[in-house]
C-alpha cells in the first residue's frame, strides 16, 4: 500500500471540519476517514499562508484518472452543498477527504464503485478561496 502524500491544511478548515465531525456520528466511514486526514496533516497554516496549489475547502480542482486518462473537475464542499451531477464532492466522500490538503502534482487513490481503485493525479487547483481572497467560504 502506498503512503498517502503529505498534506497542508488551513487552521480555518480544520476548525470548521472538526465542528462538522463533532455534529455527526463518529462511527460513519466518511467521518472516520476525514478525522484520519485531519490527524495526519503535517502542516496547518493560516489562510493567508496556504500555497495556491493546495486543495482547501470549496476549491475547484482538475484531476486526471491515470488508467483511462479521463479528466475530472471537482469542487470540494461541505456535505450540505454536495451535488455529484455538478461535480460538487462532499468532504465526507472518500475522494473528498482524500483531496483535502493535496498539492498539484500529487496523486491519490480513489476507491471507486465496484471495488476498483482509481489513481487520480491533481493537475491544477483552478480556484482556491484563499488565493482569491474569499476567506468567508
Amino acid at each position: 500500500m502506498s503512503t498517502a502524500p503529505s498534506i497542508i491544511l488551513t487552521r480555518l478548515d480544520v476548525q470548521r471540519l472538526e465542528r462538522l465531525i463533532d455534529s455527526l456520528d463518529d462511527s460513519l466511514p466518511g467521518v472516520i476517514a476525514l478525522q484520519a486526514e485531519l490527524d495526519r496533516a503535517e502542516n496547518v497554516v493560516g489562510h493567508e499562508e496556504v500555497p495556491a496549489g493546495v486543495v482547501t475547502m470549496n476549491s475547484r480542482v482538475h484531476c486526471r484518472e491515470e488508467g483511462s486518462g479521463k479528466d475530472y473537475r471537482l469542487t470540494l464542499v461541505y456535505p450540505q452543498d454536495a451535488n455529484a451531477d455538478e461535480g460538487r464532492i462532499s468532504i465526507l466522500a472518500p475522494v473528498g477527504s482524500a483531496l483535502l490538503g493535496l498539492q498539484v502534482g500529487q496523486h491519490i487513490n480513489w476507491p471507486a464503485p465496484g471495488g476498483k481503485t482509481l489513481k487520480l493525479a491533481l493537475l491544477e487547483v483552478e480556484y482556491q478561496p484563499e488565493a482569491a481572497g474569499d476567506y468567508h467560504l
